[in-house]
């Protein structure tokens, strides 16, 4: 099994160094980690560095620093526009997005979108796709967290203007022509691609985006779920841009 990751606000500049703290708490009793063991301390920046446990507290763990890496940021950046989702198949995107190695993901208020996320509500909800987007860089050992969009219910407007300055613009629907899989793609930049909520995208929003620059792409025959569309489009990008 791979070592641990967990999350740092920086890493540490000498060569020891006492996770605690939530993380702390995780290791140590949650993981249960015993002196000898290795770990992964990562500032979700690209920043990581390799220890190994020298002694464990309550709550904490002791660690010596034994290699350190940086890991330049993506290029091209994968940004998925994701429709909002009643229940939890929103969180179940963000969560395999997040492992299949998307660099951000912004939340959006389609039309045909069941749940609404007004005021407080829209907040708290951003909040918890972050909180499981963190999650999943940790269990997918990313050394760069995904960028949750700090709007929580971005409008079909702003969408059409980040498409419009994207390098590439994609629009998942199932009665495009082109497939995704031969589509052009850029050398750097961002690579936009919009998911549709469980309703799809409308005519008049789908209209919206090609007049920004955008191209209609399919994956295949079959119609998939707003939870699985997004993570199965980023294999296909993540393969054809060799992160794969």
């Amino acid at each position: 099994m791979s070592a641990p990751l967990f999350l740092v606000e920086s890493l540490p500049t000498g060569s020891t160094f006492t996770l605690d703290g939530p993380e702390g708490h995780h290791a140590a009793t949650v993981q249960r980690l015993r002196a000898g063991e290795s770990l992964i301390l990562a500032d979700g920046r690209g920043g990581s560095a390799r220890a190994e446990v020298t002694a464990v507290g309550k709550g904490s763990v002791d660690v010596a620093i034994t290699e350190r890496r940086a890991d330049p940021a993506a290029d091209p950046r994968l940004v998925v526009v994701q429709g909002i989702a009643k229940g939890d198949r929103g969180e179940l995107a963000v969560q395999a997005m997040t492992e299949t190695g998307v660099d951000e993901i912004v939340p959006w208020a389609a039309s045909r979108s069941v749940a609404q996320w007004r005021g407080d509500r829209g907040f708290k909800a951003r909040d918890k796709w972050a909180a499981t987007a963190r999650e999943a860089a940790k269990q997918a050992r990313r050394s760069w967290l995904p960028v949750v969009a700090g709007d929580p219910d971005c409008s079909t407007k702003q969408v059409a203007s980040r498409l419009s300055e994207s390098a590439a613009a994609l629009v998942l629907h199932e009665e495009a022509t082109e497939r995704l899989t031969q589509v052009a793609l850029p050398a750097e930049g961002e690579i936009v691609l919009v998911v549709g909520p469980e309703g799809g995208i409308s005519d008049a929003e789908l209209e919206t985006f090609r007049d920004s620059g955008a191209t209609p792409v399919r994956l295949g025959d079959a119609v998939l779920r707003t939870s699985t569309a997004g993570v199965a489009a980023l294999a296909v990008l993540a393969t054809r841009l060799h992160r794969w």
